[in-house]
Formats: structure tokens, sequence, C-alpha cells
């Protein structure tokens, strides 16, 4: 809150859910032949981080998210904990359930949070690249149900108005949505997207200090 202090009233960190792949197995999840979005909306199952932590004994979203961030070397030694990574990966190997990708929007949730704008009454929105350097606008409709597209990788959406922003970080496992607390309020009533608001001490890292 103290970066977007008089930009955005309320910030929402929307976590990614965990990828249940065990109808279409995990082999081609690797690089080089990862799935594209399409396939994974049809074909695969999100798994809330609560249902990860009942599978995996884990008694807080914080723990989840150090684990997490341990499994990609993501955090400095004093930091990680690899007793919560290895029950993290022992998901992959039990269940075949994959951790959601670092760094880039959920495959299972991009339409629903595109959809999601739409409902407090946008239309377009600008896409631009991580650095804040080039932009596009779009009609939302046609970023939905794409195998690949501008919203693939680091990247940034928001509104024509720029009241609105879903953005992500490079080694965390959510997003970010930012706007007024009145929006993001309505946008949780309706789609109820696993996370939670920050508070004015909350930072990107914020699971270490939980």
């Amino acid at each position: 809150m103290e970066h977007y202090a008089g930009t955005f009233e309320a910030v929402y960190i929307l976590l990614h859910p965990f990828i249940d792949a065990s109808e279409v197995g995990t082999e081609q999840f690797k690089p080089g032949t990862y799935p594209d979005r399409q396939f994974i909306a049809k074909n695969c199952r999100a798994v809330p981080w609560a249902v990860v932590m009942e599978h995996t004994g884990l008694t807080s979203i914080a723990a989840v998210d150090v684990g997490l961030r341990t499994h990609i070397l993501g955090l400095k030694p004093e930091f990680s904990n690899r007793d919560y990574a290895a029950k993290i990966e022992s998901l992959f190997e039990s269940s075949k359930i994959l951790p959601p990708p670092e760094g880039s929007f959920s495959d299972l949730l991009h339409d629903r949070v595109l959809s999601s704008i739409q409902s407090l009454g946008y239309e377009w929105v600008w896409v631009g690249d991580e650095f804040g350097t080039e932009r596009k606008l779009y009609w939302i409709d046609d970023l939905k149900n794409q195998e690949s597209g501008p919203t693939v990788g680091h990247c940034n959406v928001f509104t024509p108005d720029k009241a609105l922003l879903w953005t992500t970080h490079w080694d965390s496992h959510f997003s970010f949505l930012c706007s007024s607390e009145r929006n993001l309020k309505a946008i949780q009533e309706a789609y109820d997207f696993e996370g939670f608001f920050c508070d004015r001490t909350t930072e990107v890292y914020w699971s270490v200090r939980n």
C-alpha cells in the first residue's frame, strides 16, 4: 500500500491455484512442451491453496507460499524451508498436482479475472509490458480463450481510466488486483477469488513475515 499510495485505495493478492493434471498426465508440463492456456483451462482442474494445505499438512497460506518460493529457489537460505517445499513437491508424485507457474497470470483464472473486470463495466483494457515502456489496447473478449497472446508472460493489464490494475511479480505465485476498495469488494463478492486484501504493512514477500 505504501508503493501504490495516491494511486490505488486497495490491493487484493490473488492466489493462483495449483493445477490438477491427473486427467492428462504431467509429462508435457516442462520447458519446451508446456501446454498452452486453452489446453490447461479445458483439461485441468484448479486446486485452491486451502486444499493443498489439507493434502500437505501445511498450516497456513504463508507456509504454502514459502514452500513454493523455496521450490523455485526464490528465497535466501535463511527464509527458505525445504520441508515445506518437499511437501508441495510430494503432491506431484502422489496426485499429479502441479504448482502454479511463477511470475505470470494463472491460466485457470485468466478468463475469470477478465470477466470480473468486465463486470465493473469495462470493455477494453490496456496490456503493457513488464517495464511499462509499451502498451496496446485490447477488446477484453478478444483476450479470452486464447492459446497464447499478449497476456502470456510478465505483463500488466489496466483499464483505460487507470482505475484498476492487474499485475504480477517475477518470483511470486499470485497476482495483484489494484483498484478502489469498492471495486475489489464487488469483484470478490461476485467471483470469490482465493486470496486476501493487503494491509498497510503487506509486502511482496509477505509470507516470510508471518
